[in-house]
């Protein structure tokens, strides 16, 4: 991650979920350890751009005499000797524009979640970093002794940087670097220009689209709910997690998103993560998250030597949550997969063989569907048998259904038609709060508690309810009335392990704006829409939370639920292609 005056202040090793060697970030009071910037003698002002339809960064850094110079960043990745070459690696190019700049580098990685500084050993054009059980070593063809040193220096000439695994650079590095950019450009552009994007707002969801896909660990199609650890959700609030990790609900509507413009490659690499999760339970619980490499254990401890976000600690590594027992999962692994039954587009169709692996996840469901559990927010101190979790395991056996009809297996089909019938009516039974005389009826957010969150919501992109139905019209109403911030929305206002929330979450927003538009109410929804596109940062991008009174940006960055909504509601709300060909 890349701030705003060219910083690299957010970059870990060998995954996502390792050591931050780069961690400025989250070292609030120490801003110069764990991070790598280029800074200009006198430097007065940094703008920065995307190249169009690609994640490659361009930071202009301009001086008080005029002096400028250009610095692109990008992480390689484009197929090389039949696969592709996506090595743990920045890549750095620094061009001078302007007059006779003058610049400086601090190069301060550190290890061990910045407990220590790195050893070093270098040579004529490299510097090794010893960090930790990892090492990685910057190829350069910049003054070694200055970037040592961290001394400013004349820039006549571009000069290019690769930080990446412990093993000498082969080739001439200006020739290489310069390969690897334009053929890391080519691959981006080819892949934005797959996606069927609405015909509005196509910027704001191919930046969105881009980046779930860099939420993705290719090599085990794992996807990440955030790239970051610990961003409080408010400040001071304590509510600080780490969110390196897979959760089975947030990969699912990621790969739901995508799906939606086409994306399919995320969805077969991250089909085959779910397969590998299933295989493993044999047939027992499923936990709601894992790691990357599909590890259970995601033990959370403190990290002491990073005072955190603003200062804002603690900083956390791992989290409880793997131990939480959360029901909605049974149906998130479900309704993804049952794509693979249909789609003659994909390279592995699903067959008998994984329906039978498919139908033990459905028996998880029938058998979990009116026990309590924590909850798609994860309560860590109560359980109940939540709505939202119940509606999931409702839609996994409606989904089985369509997938044994797929492969013609009608007494298949009817098993899981009668399941699916018996979970909703329990579901009418417990879930529902009748009329009165003062208020209609309304779906609740838990069998055993009359009180309501934004989970709802969903009860009609699950297709559990239609949008006509009078009683999702009742309770909307009933989630607006107790909810809605302005043009935010609560998850829920119920006090919790860490009080009542402070602030809004995004994606609950996004989770209105889609109800509201699937019920004709598009006017409305088209304008809460576009006043949250605003809300987005500089990078076209949103986090998990917002302050509902000041608009400012709290929770782990970027983060994939924000970022799907984006792009679910731009394809709901945006007028048809038709109208302009």
């Amino acid at each position: 991650m890349i701030d705003e005056r060219a910083g690299l202040v957010w970059g870990c090793i060998p995954r996502v979920d390792g050591d931050p060697v780069f961690c400025a970030l989250l070292h609030g009071d120490k801003p110069h350890r764990g991070v790598w910037r280029f800074e200009l003698e006198g430097q007065v002002r940094a703008s920065q751009t995307y190249e169009r339809n690609t994640p490659i960064l361009v930071t202009r850094l301009e001086a008080e005499d005029g002096s400028a110079v250009e610095i692109t960043d990008f992480c390689p990745r484009f197929e090389r000797s039949g696969r592709m070459y996506r090595p743990v690696a920045f890549t750095r190019i620094v061009r001078p524009v302007a007059g006779v700049p003058r610049l400086k580098i601090t190069m301060a990685p550190l290890h061990s979640h910045g407990a220590g500084e790195p050893g070093t050993t270098s040579g004529s054009n490299h510097i090794r970093y010893l960090l930790g059980e990892e090492a990685m070593r910057l190829s350069t063809d910049a003054p070694v002794g200055y970037v040592q040193a961290g001394k400013t220096y004349r820039v006549e000439s571009d000069q290019h940087f690769f930080l990446g695994p412990d093993e000498p650079f082969v080739g001439n590095l200006r020739a290489e670097l310069r390969h690897m950019e334009e053929q890391t450009r080519k691959y981006w552009r080819l892949w934005v220009r797959g996606l069927a994007t609405p015909f509005e707002w196509q910027d704001e969801v191919i930046r969105c689209a881009i980046t779930l896909k860099l939420c993705q660990h290719e090599e085990t199609g794992a996807i990440v709910a955030a790239l970051t650890t610990s961003i409080p959700e408010a400040p001071g609030s304590q509510r600080n997690w780490d969110y390196r990790f897979c959760w089975i609900r947030d990969s699912y509507y990621t790969v739901q998103a995508l799906n939606r413009l086409g994306a399919l490659d995320v969805l077969e690499k991250y089909l085959g993560y779910l397969r590998n999760i299933v295989d493993d339970a044999r047939g027992g619980q499923i936990q709601p998250l894992y790691s990357v490499m599909g590890v259970a254990e995601l033990t959370e401890n403190v990290a002491p030597d990073l005072s955190g976000y603003r200062g804002m600690g603690p900083v956390r590594i791992g989290n409880a949550a793997y131990h939480q027992v959360q029901h909605d999962c049974y149906g998130q692994i479900v309704l993804p997969t049952v794509q693979a039954f249909f789609d003659q587009r994909l390279l592995r169709m699903a067959d008998d063989r994984d329906f039978a692996r498919l139908e033990q996840v459905g028996e998880m469901a029938w058998k979990m569907h009116d026990q309590p559990d924590a909850g798609l927010w994860e309560f860590r101190t109560r359980e109940e048998v939540h709505t939202y979790s119940a509606v999931m395991c409702w839609a996994a056996c409606d989904r089985l259904r369509n997938a044994a009809e797929r492969l013609g297996k009608p007494n298949r089909a009817s098993f899981w038609q009668d399941r699916a019938d018996a979970i909703r009516a329990r579901i009418d039974r417990d879930a529902w709060v009748p009329d009165t005389d003062e208020r209609d009826g309304f779906y609740k957010a838990s069998f055993e508690s009359e009180y309501l969150d934004a989970s709802l919501l969903q009860m009609l992109e699950l297709r559990f309810l239609e949008a006509d139905d009078p009683r999702f019209a009742s309770t909307i109403d009933a989630v607006e009335r107790d909810l809605r911030r302005g043009e935010h929305m609560l998850r829920y206002q119920k006090e919790d392990d860490f009080g009542p929330p402070e602030t809004a979450f995004n994606i609950c927003t996004f989770w209105l704006i889609d109800a509201l538009a699937r019920m004709g109410r598009n006017g409305e929804a088209r304008e809460l829409f576009v006043t949250m596109l605003g809300h987005r940062t500089r990078s076209g991008l949103l986090s998990e939370d917002m302050d509902f009174v000041t608009g400012e940006l709290w929770g782990n960055f970027p983060q994939t639920y924000s970022l799907v909504g984006v792009i679910n509601c731009a394809g709901l709300l945006s007028k048809n292609w038709n109208t302009v060909r």
